[in-house]
């Protein structure tokens, strides 16, 4: 049974920091590229990052997070991270990873991907 976990959020003041992290199990974790999304209160699922299991320059950024936050991945470990730098109230939502195949191809579009994670809650104060 694949299981993705996140954990590490909570709330923040605004330019504060705080890190994500996602474990994976039940999967072959170096098949899937991963990837963050939130989602707001009555907005849409969106992307915020995805790496892919090799080739970590093709790594994809929403242009609303770029330069802001950082996404990892640990093939031994089976996890997943979301560093986030420069907080605003903005990036208040319910945060999920997520995981797809194949390994190679990033796609922002939350359709394309396997398996998903029950969300972890990051709240950013002004």
């Amino acid at each position: 049974q694949v299981q993705l976990a996140e954990s590490g959020g909570g709330l923040v003041q605004a330019g504060g920091s705080l890190r994500l992290s996602c474990a994976a199990s039940g999967l072959t974790f170096s098949s899937y590229t991963m990837g963050w999304f939130r989602q707001a209160p009555g907005k849409e699922r969106e992307i915020v990052a995805a790496i892919p299991a090799i080739s970590w320059s093709a790594t994809y950024y929403a242009d609303s997070v770029k330069g802001r936050f950082t996404i990892s991945r640990d093939n031994v470990k089976n996890t997943v991270n979301l560093q986030m730098n420069s907080l605003k109230p903005e990036d208040t939502a319910v945060y999920y990873c997520a995981g797809k195949r194949p390994a190679w191809g990033v796609s922002s579009d939350p359709r394309a991907y396997d398996y998903w994670g029950q969300g972890t809650q990051v709240t950013v104060s002004s």
